[in-house]
């Protein structure tokens, strides 16, 4: 199938602009459209290669209209984050997240939208939606890949990844240059704010799903709303980053939803034991599991079997 490619640049403010990929089919103009987002230290080529591989390729070339976002400062989203960047987390769900949605939908018209994201992206999503309800009726399906809030497991790299790297060492550089400079010290591929960097933190320390700016329960919010259906997919081989434990913590304290829970692992019938990366990544996934995201974006839920 023959894909077309463009830049689109999204301001939010005086001062910030988004950066969309978009991936589409040429002469499908009604195709459905997908929204990936990107988790934390992270941007929107976790979804595509420059040699054309990943997930956002791959939908592409299925017939949908795909948009990969980078959030502020992210990717080619501008400016970059320094220190003197004071948004995060609350802005990303309240501002940016309802701001790409609006762009997608002005684009495509009355096309399903359907949204998609990895890690961290997939808290920032539910959030958004339990915070916005107005905004799920306009999202026909979700699919998640190693999306946890909350860190419960007990382990080395727990301690680590989160503990060690995360919470001192990520807090002590914020205090030092005034943001995380992840991609500078290899700890990620893009950086974070010194505000994204705390309020996530507090999240994934098994806190309240509660917004630290002004309050608002998600939690409560989730037992009030449902969310579209979800697909989850955990990574046998994701120690902490998106253990499949903390994976369906997040699915169950999401409230009521249609949804179905994949452990990517060898003994469940998958080609390999993925880990928190590779199960985007990792060239057999295109054989392996994307076959079923196709099967969830187009509503045939019955072909995806829970198996966790």
């Amino acid at each position: 199938m023959d894909i077309r490619q463009d830049d689109i640049y999204l301001p939010v403010n005086d001062r910030d602009t988004l950066y969309l990929k978009r991936l589409h089919p040429k002469r499908q103009p009604d195709a459905p459209a997908v929204l990936l987002l990107h988790g934390v230290m992270a941007n929107g080529r976790i979804f595509y290669s420059a040699n054309g591989k990943g997930l956002a390729p791959y939908l592409a070339a299925h017939g949908y209209d795909v948009f990969v976002a980078d959030l502020r400062g992210r990717g080619n989203s501008t400016p970059r984050i320094d220190r003197h960047a004071r948004h995060g987390q609350t802005e990303t769900i309240t501002e940016d997240l309802p701001a790409l949605h609006a762009a997608v939908r002005h684009m495509k018209g009355g096309a399903p939208i359907h949204w998609m994201a990895h890690s961290w992206g997939g808290v920032h999503m539910s959030s958004c939606l339990l915070r916005q309800p107005q905004l799920i009726a306009e999202v026909q399906s979700l699919v998640y890949f190693g999306s946890k809030r909350c860190v419960h497991v007990r382990n080395w790299r727990k301690r680590l990844e989160v503990d060690l790297m995360w919470n001192i060492v990520g807090r002590m550089l914020c205090r030092t240059v005034g943001y995380l400079p992840a991609q500078r010290i290899g700890l990620g591929a893009d950086d974070e704010t010194d505000k994204s960097h705390w309020q996530s933190k507090q999240w994934a320390r098994v806190a309240p799903w509660v917004d630290s700016d002004d309050g608002f329960d998600y939690a409560a919010a989730a037992q009030r709303q449902q969310l579209p259906p979800a697909l989850y997919f955990a990574a046998h081989n994701d120690p902490c980053r998106g253990h499949p434990a903390d994976v369906k913590r997040f699915r169950d304290e999401s409230g009521q939803h249609l949804s179905r829970l994949r452990l990517l692992a060898r003994h469940k019938g998958h080609r390999h034991d993925y880990d928190h990366v590779s199960l985007l990544t990792h060239p057999d996934a295109v054989r392996d599991h994307f076959p079923l995201v196709l099967h969830w974006l187009g509503g045939d839920y019955q072909r995806v079997v829970e198996n966790y």
